[in-house]
């Protein structure tokens, strides 16, 4: 029972954020690469441990606010199902087990993943309560993990452009996150999440307008300026997913009042899914029918 509450409190349904490290390995033609494929899979396990001690530790630093919020309450620590003392202890081992696999993987994912415990603990201490800072932060973590997977398949057609698309995408869904929550929980927000009395709904949906067209201009910048890419520009045709990939978030955020989670919407809404899998499905054509 203590087991599988510690385990919801590294938040799994979280861990999907991590798949991020396998963008190296999709946009630099290597995904039918089986070593390269495990590597990844080892770093995407490793990255799954560091997340999950970060949450840990959020949820311990902060069990009195989570108690004030309509679901967080729920979770093991601020419901009284998991001992803090039990979540130190593992908030302390699994760095301890996390860094040297990662050494031993490879060095320099290693040092990423050592600079994404360092930021988020930061962050849960300090920074998540610094107004806009927060969310740059939290965005930084997903460009993290993308730079993550570059070292373990040795990329060598991986565009910067990426991690610019990257920083825009998690943006939008931080802001969305942001806005969901002032907009679910009203004038008791603050009282959740302090930061949240920094933001309103008009300043969020300005800030997501500018990340929303930033997302799919440099997406869109991508396609025809990257140099690894087709010649013929047929990277092209993947805009209009992303682009309705977009437009549905929004949709989910706005009118059918969801959005406060983004894995949960990438989790359980479909039209998202077929969205992001026919992507998926548009890119693995372009670049390797061309390779």
């Amino acid at each position: 029972m203590m087991l599988r509450a510690l385990l919801k409190t590294m938040r799994p349904r979280q861990w999907t954020k991590n798949a991020f490290v396998f963008v190296p390995l999709v946009f630099d033609v290597k995904a039918f690469q089986p070593d390269l494929v495990l590597r990844s899979l080892a770093g995407f396990a490793l990255l799954c441990l560091a997340s999950g001690t970060i949450y840990l530790v959020n949820d311990l630093l902060d069990i009195e606010k989570d108690r004030q919020h309509p679901t967080k309450r729920l979770r093991p620590l601020a419901s009284g199902r998991l001992s803090p003392r039990v979540a130190i202890v593992a908030a302390c081992v699994l760095p301890l087990v996390t860094l040297p696999a990662a050494f031993l993987l490879d060095p320099q994912f290693a040092l990423i993943v050592a600079a994404y415990l360092v930021l988020h603990l930061a962050y849960s201490l300090w920074l998540k309560h610094v107004v806009i800072l927060d969310v740059m932060v939290v965005a930084g973590g997903f460009v993290l993990r993308v730079a993550a997977g570059v070292p373990l398949i040795s990329a060598e057609r991986f565009s910067p452009w990426l991690y610019v698309f990257t920083t825009m995408l998690a943006l939008f869904m931080v802001l969305g996150k942001r806005r969901q929550e002032i907009a679910l929980l009203k004038e008791k927000a603050a009282s959740s999440r302090m930061i949240l009395d920094h933001y309103n709904l008009p300043f969020l949906d300005e800030m997501m307008a500018v990340v929303t067209a930033g997302t799919v201009m440099t997406y869109s910048l991508y396609t025809f300026s990257a140099p690894n890419l087709p010649k013929d520009h047929t990277m092209m045709l993947t805009i209009p997913f992303v682009i309705y990939g977009i437009f549905r978030y929004l949709y989910v955020i706005h009118v059918q009042g969801n959005g406060g989670a983004p894995e949960e919407v990438v989790l359980t809404d479909r039209p998202l899914q077929v969205a992001v899998f026919l992507f998926a499905v548009a890119v693995v054509l372009v670049l390797y029918h061309a390779g």
